[in-house]
């Protein structure tokens, strides 16, 4: 019994390196995310009064005339996708595209978000072990240190994830919004 555990001893000590280089990988592109999330706020602020205000105003008679009326922001990806419209099946091919960017934008968030705690979790639990067997030898150095791993882990994985969680959050209500402008298009596009 003791050769297992000896051998789970090994196999989860020799995660920690993994771990670590996981967590400072997360830690890297959340930070990255913040700066994008940062730069796409700005954007948003800047052409979301304009759109509002245009498919407020949007009717059956002045659809034809919508993309000449938007933004001429080339960073807003909503404006892209609207001023593309010539179809209703065309219409319906840039809903699905437009689905398809919001996944794929909302992956990296989504990733944080989970994955995050589930790191910080190993990163803390893999030096306790270590920390415990300092303890009982009365190695208080090498049990400090440990703790200073597993507690630094835990705070690295918990901002990445906070960071995932609030920018997830945030896009989410963008892209709903977003979508039923589109959808609100569609439907005046049907009428046609």
């Amino acid at each position: 019994m003791n050769y297992i555990s000896d051998v789970l001893f090994w196999i989860s000590t020799g995660m920690l390196v993994p771990v670590i280089i996981l967590l400072i990988f997360f830690f890297l592109r959340a930070l990255l995310l913040l700066g994008g999330f940062f730069g796409q706020y700005l954007v948003k602020r800047k052409t979301g009064a304009e759109i509002r205000e245009q498919m407020n105003t949007l009717t059956l008679d002045n659809i034809d005339t919508l993309g000449d009326r938007l933004p001429k922001n080339k960073q807003a990806v909503i404006v892209s996708y609207m001023k593309n419209r010539q179809s209703k099946a065309q219409v319906n091919r840039i809903l699905d595209q437009y689905a398809q960017f919001v996944e794929k934008d909302l992956s990296l968030p989504s990733t944080l978000l989970k994955m995050g705690p589930m790191l910080g979790l190993m990163g803390t639990l893999i030096p306790m072990g270590p920390a415990l067997v300092g303890l009982s030898t009365g190695d208080i150095a090498s049990m400090a240190y440990n703790m200073q791993v597993a507690f630094a882990t835990t705070v690295v994985e918990l901002f990445s994830a906070a960071i995932g969680f609030v920018t997830k959050q945030t896009k989410n209500r963008w892209y709903t919004e977003d979508m039923s402008n589109l959808e609100f298009m569609a439907d005046l596009v049907s009428e046609e």
